[in-house]
């Protein structure tokens, strides 16, 4: 069954993720700005017109489609998908450290915009481009935490205790070699954060589960989406918070069953032995303790 809002919720995603107007799109393949927005909407698209719209914006039609494995290139389309995915999500399930957005603090959110402004410096060549795609990524970062707060899906957040403290001696950088100076204000909002996580973890509020894992934790970052019977997961290199990346990398959305379950079993074993609630508070305020005395 072909489900056109979802093709439609994917067009919107590229496109903003290429950096084209609906008016761009619409000239460069002959119909109008009206049929793209209708098109995004999810109304029915003849087959033909979907492979122009793949061929100008890079990517597949099967992955336009949504067949198997949607293969995504852009930090931009990425956080727009996961947006969608969200907003239809009744339990969400997230490795993605050391900081989960949608549980962060509202600092974290007001730091973002320094950080990722940080991580495109040098890149003079695209800088204007990357701080295009910085604006249009907070503004759907700003949706999200919205969709978030309306809806309350059930979330279980793994964080990885190797990471939290990287994050607490380094601070909330975005770039190499930075004052000293600044580095201690820095170091003072990742403790801030973290300080934030653990009394989550005391509280323990209906809808949140967050698991602390004192081991080896996979390196690229997942989530998985559940919506009633279907599962979504997505495999990503983008970070956000301690060293930011929204330059490179190939993220991953997929329903394939395998991939889901294989997942799943991942998770199960993370958080079998994870330190949760008070004990999992406990750890972080001593670690905090032993880096800051």
């Amino acid at each position: 069954m072909v489900r056109y809002d979802e093709i439609g919720q994917r067009l919107r995603a590229f496109r903003l993720g290429s950096g084209m107007s609906a008016d761009e799109i619409a000239k460069r393949i002959g119909i109008s700005r009206t049929a793209v927005y209708r098109f995004e909407k999810g109304e029915v698209v003849k087959i033909e017109t979907l492979a122009s719209l793949a061929e100008l914006l890079g990517v597949s039609l099967a992955t336009l489609l949504g067949i198997e494995i949607e293969y995504i290139s852009s930090a931009v389309t990425y956080f727009e998908r996961l947006r969608q995915l969200e907003e239809a999500a009744d339990r969400i399930i997230v490795l993605a450290g050391p900081i989960s957005f949608l549980v962060g603090s509202p600092d974290f959110r007001s730091q973002l915009s320094d950080l990722l402004k940080e991580s495109v410096e040098g890149e003079d060549g695209r800088r204007e481009k990357l701080l295009q795609d910085v604006a249009r990524i907070l503004e759907i970062l700003d949706e999200r935490r919205k969709n978030y707060e309306r809806r309350r899906p059930a979330i279980v957040n793994l964080m990885a205790a190797l990471d939290i403290e990287r994050l607490l001696r380094s601070g909330f950088v975005g770039r190499p070699l930075m004052a000293e100076e600044e580095v201690r204000v820095r170091q003072q909002h990742a403790r801030a954060e973290i300080e934030h996580f653990a009394h989550l973890m005391e509280a323990e509020p209906m809808g949140i589960q967050i698991g602390l894992v004192t081991g080896t934790l996979p390196h690229t970052g997942f989530q998985i989406f559940r919506s009633g019977d279907r599962k979504t997961l997505s495999i990503s290199p983008f970070r956000l918070g301690e060293q930011p990346n929204i330059r490179l990398g190939v993220a991953m959305i997929t329903e394939n069953h395998e991939a889901v379950s294989l997942h799943e079993a991942v998770v199960d074993e993370m958080w079998r032995t994870a330190l949760k609630g008070r004990e999992a508070a406990a750890y972080l305020r001593n670690m905090i303790a032993s880096i800051y005395g």
